[in-house]
């Protein structure tokens, strides 16, 4: 089928959609049927909605040729400026595919605009410019700010007074200067991404300082000797390289992180010491930043409630890729894949 002409809808169109909802045409069909992109029918539909009540007093939508004629025109003789996207469908449907499919956010779909791959788009935005057409809701048929990511205001975090306690291990007061100001890459922060209540299986994520490179392993549940065994695995296929890629883990004090002798300790025996442990002061997440930024990415793709005893491995790899590909505004809108070969001189 032919690529749908992108016209200006006029009102003896408009008259022809109001027929063919009334016959019960779904939005795809009366595209087809008029010669416009579907785009342009949910736009339409909002224009003209309205609800007449029925006999039995309920309400159904419906759509009025007359009322978007008459709001086309007023809009007609009282907006400024053309929109910058103007007609552009085919980058419309670019964007709105990165947001509701891809998860992207409007920043990173900006960084991307700006790019010589989507350099055919002929055009580029800022992100207050693709808020501001979500918000209008016309441009972005398909998507809301529901759609967004860490859409709304966070939840207020209260100061709460707890028993003092000493970290498990080598505290994080003893770790050098430089990682602290993320001058040498290889230094990483580790953490627990936990799933439904009452099961068991969860995400052992690392996220490097630097680069914010991630590596994701599903382990069956938080028992140290899990953790040290995903690790051991880890080296085991990277050899010689763990110690250089891994000069220093740090980690909350939770139970699964117990065993940090046995996470230092390389597979090879001969090899003596493959990291270094360092642990967080108890209740202070802020000192995993990486981490819980990191967390929050894969919190879109894998909700709170995920059962990960149903997640496969190749799903969490998927979701690993995403991240390391995906652009980052901390990083000048490189990706972490391209920060890390940089840095280490191999893939993530």
């Amino acid at each position: 089928m032919a690529r749908a002409k992108y016209k200006q809808l006029d009102r003896d169109r408009r008259l022809q959609m109001e027929a063919l909802f009334r016959a019960g045409l779904k939005p795809r069909a009366i595209a087809e049927q008029i010669g416009c992109h579907i785009s342009t029918v949910y736009r339409e539909f909002r224009r003209g909605e309205y609800e007449p009540p029925n006999s039995d007093y309920t309400t159904e939508r419906r759509y009025s040729a007359d009322k978007a004629e008459a709001l086309h025109q007023l809009n007609a003789t009282a907006k400024g400026a053309p929109l910058k996207i103007g007609k552009n469908f085919a980058v419309a449907e670019f964007i709105e595919g990165k947001i509701k499919d891809d998860k992207y956010s409007p920043a990173a779909v900006c960084a991307l605009l700006r790019t010589e791959e989507y350099a055919h788009f002929g055009i580029t935005f800022c992100r207050a410019t693709i808020y501001k057409y979500i918000e209008d809701g016309n441009i972005f048929p398909n998507i809301t700010n529901k759609d967004l990511p860490e859409k709304g205001v966070r939840k207020r975090e209260y100061n709460k007074v707890r028993e003092k306690k000493e970290p498990r291990g080598r505290s994080i007061e003893e770790r050098e200067p430089e990682v602290d100001e993320r001058k040498e890459p290889g230094h990483w922060e580790m953490d627990s991404v936990l799933g439904k209540k009452g099961t068991k299986a969860r995400l052992l994520v690392l996220s490097e300082r630097v680069t914010r490179s991630e590596i994701i392993i599903k382990i069956q549940d938080g028992r140290a000797i899990t953790v040290v065994r995903a690790l051991d695995r880890l080296e085991r296929e990277l050899g010689d390289l763990f110690p250089v890629i891994f000069k220093s883990i740090t980690c909350d004090n939770g139970s699964e992180f117990a065993n940090w002798a046995g996470i230092e300790r390389s597979v090879w025996k001969r090899k003596g010491q493959r990291t270094t442990v360092y642990f967080c002061h108890p209740y202070t997440a802020c000192e995993r930043g990486t981490n819980e930024n990191i967390n929050r990415m894969i919190r879109r793709h894998f909700p709170k409630g995920t059962d990960f005893g149903k997640v496969t491995a190749a799903e969490v790899k998927r979701v690993e890729r995403w991240i390391n590909t995906y652009p980052r505004e901390i990083l000048g809108f490189s990706s972490s894949a391209d920060m890390f070969a940089e840095a280490f001189g191999r893939a993530s």
